[in-house]
């Protein structure tokens, strides 16, 4: 059995109760969720242990019912066992996403991370508070990580992203640096960076030309209000900073191999969405849908008291993103990595996306 959008969806915003090994808590980004294959799948859904579903035996039940599909927990990978010549766990400097999925955040702070500016859904900072990363990770270190995530656990493509820099290349040539020495240890190793448009928009080509394959320039939202009021300081950003650096990302990367987030339940109306999504599908630029999930430490829960948006909105929205994409042939598995590629933090795979 699939996966519907709908089930996905409830999925998302309800959670599951499931031990789940490996999990993103606290980083730089919309999620805090469990790894599982739901139906063979890579997912990653909200663990709420008083949620009405619950994996029992390897399946999936909402209230008692089997819903006839099987649930695997991602197993903690070998490389997390292992530490850096100099101490330092490789569990810190880079997690396993999905079952196959390299991810981390190469700097760990952010020049907007003061709680005038901060991004009110992003936690970048918290995971460094509690000691559970590094702030800079360094280009060795994370050749080093990713040589055994993939020699030891299979691991098969790289997110990387970065806090924001005072720079004018807004952090991407340390991914940029970083990208190349990973290359040198795993040659062939498909990698995504992700970062802010840089001021400078030669860096989008030095971050291809180090070997990345694909890039993320996330806005998470296309509404000047709705930017201002949940991305106070990345929100001062000028939409056209974004769309010139779409514009030269997919030049430098292609269509489709550019992606950005828009996030569902920060404010706008569900035909907004959409129609924010087909602007971006023409640009060729892949809008990578997810619902707004509330996460302990940042402002919108601390604060804000902010809730996921309803599960019927986020299949609507889902849908009609994922009949645009395919109306022109985009598709997240013909990404050659990144958040597109992987799917497993959004429903739109289940849609046909």
């Amino acid at each position: 059995m699939t996966t519907s959008t709908d089930l996905r969806s409830d999925l998302a915003v309800c959670g599951v109760a499931v031990d789940a090994p490996v999990r993103r808590r606290a980083g730089a980004g919309p999620s805090d969720d469990g790894h599982v294959l739901l139906g063979g799948i890579g997912t990653a859904l909200p663990i709420v242990p008083t949620s009405r579903y619950r994996v029992t035996d390897g399946r999936l039940l909402l209230d008692g019912a089997d819903l006839g599909l099987d649930v695997t927990p991602v197993h903690r990978p070998a490389f997390y066992d292992l530490t850096t010549a100099d101490g330092i766990p490789y569990e810190q400097l880079a997690r396993l996403h999905g079952s196959d999925v390299l991810a981390t955040t190469v700097v760990q702070t952010c020049i907007r991370y003061d709680e005038a500016e901060r991004c009110r859904f992003c936690a970048i900072e918290e995971s460094l508070r509690l000691g559970s990363t590094t702030a800079v990770k360094t280009p060795a270190q994370l050749a080093e990580v990713a040589e055994a995530a993939v020699r030891l656990d299979g691991v098969k493509q790289m997110v990387m992203t970065t806090g924001t820099s005072n720079g004018r290349d807004r952090g991407a040539r340390h991914l940029a640096r970083c990208v190349r020495a990973i290359l040198e240890a795993v040659p062939g190793l498909p990698i995504q960076v992700q970062c802010e448009p840089p001021a400078d928009l030669s860096a989008i080509q030095e971050l291809k030309d180090a070997g990345a394959v694909s890039i993320g320039i996330h806005v998470e939202s296309l509404d000047d209000s709705v930017r201002l009021k949940w991305m106070p300081g990345k929100g001062s950003v000028p939409m056209d900073e974004y769309r010139a650096a779409w514009r030269e990302a997919v030049r430098v990367f292609g269509r489709n191999q550019v992606s950005t987030y828009l996030i569902i339940g920060l404010g706008e109306s569900p035909d907004e969405l959409v129609a924010g999504a087909a602007e971006l599908i023409d640009l060729g630029v892949y809008p990578f849908v997810v619902p707004f999930r509330p996460i302990a430490g940042t402002l919108a829960v601390d604060v804000d008291h902010a809730v996921t948006p309803p599960a019927h909105v986020v299949a609507d929205v889902t849908r009609r993103v994922a009949a645009l994409l395919r109306e022109a042939g985009m598709h997240g598995s013909d990404q050659a990595a990144g958040c597109a590629a992987c799917g497993a933090c959004s429903a739109l795979n289940s849609a046909g996306a």
